[in-house]
């Protein structure tokens, strides 16, 4: 996993444009993955970017918070945070959804659970997208940082290895004379 995530991270840092762009993609893509929106949360999250001119690719990414692992703790959180907020009960009772009569009742139910999920996606995932832009943009932005660092120090080296090769042919040129250039012994 540490692999998985570590390579994730490689290629994040590395995508093209504006770190800020980048980090308010990466922000939104949070955002829209929090929402109950499973199965085309990426393509809106890439729209959302680029009518906002935000990076599409970064909020694509940043929709990958739900992921199958993730998404039944995120939205049961989402449901619990915003069945609270509208004061709603219980919408599904345990087996319910396993009886016909159960599936009819489930389905009446799904605007009530899915205006909780929605709310308590959006409570919940505007700290996480805040908290998200910050993280990404200091990624981004260190390893750029990073880059420039040894970018500069590779050309001071390459800088210090020709004067001291032009140094090395000057000593050389000042110690032959015209016949010695030339192979000729004096």
């Amino acid at each position: 996993m540490n692999q998985k995530l570590r390579r994730f991270y490689d290629r994040f840092v590395r995508i093209h444009g504006d770190p800020h762009e980048i980090a308010l993609g990466f922000a939104l893509g949070i955002l829209v993955g929090m929402t109950p929106t499973l199965g085309v949360q990426m393509v809106l999250a890439a729209f959302l970017a680029a009518v906002l001119g935000w990076n599409k690719i970064a909020a694509a990414a940043g929709v990958w918070i739900t992921n199958p692992v993730t998404a039944p703790l995120i939205y049961s959180l989402n449901y619990w945070v915003g069945a609270r907020l509208l004061s709603l009960g219980k919408a599904v009772h345990h087996g319910a959804a396993l009886q016909t009569k159960g599936f009819v009742y489930v389905l009446t139910k799904a605007p009530h659970v899915l205006g909780a999920m929605a709310l308590g996606g959006l409570v919940v995932g505007l700290p996480l997208a805040v908290l998200g832009y910050w993280l990404a943009l200091r990624a981004v932005t260190g390893y750029r940082e990073k880059v420039k660092t040894r970018i500069s120090r590779a050309r001071e080296r390459l800088r210090h290895e020709r004067a001291a090769r032009k140094a090395q042919r000057r000593e050389g040129a000042a110690g032959k004379g015209p016949a010695d250039k030339k192979g000729v012994a004096p």
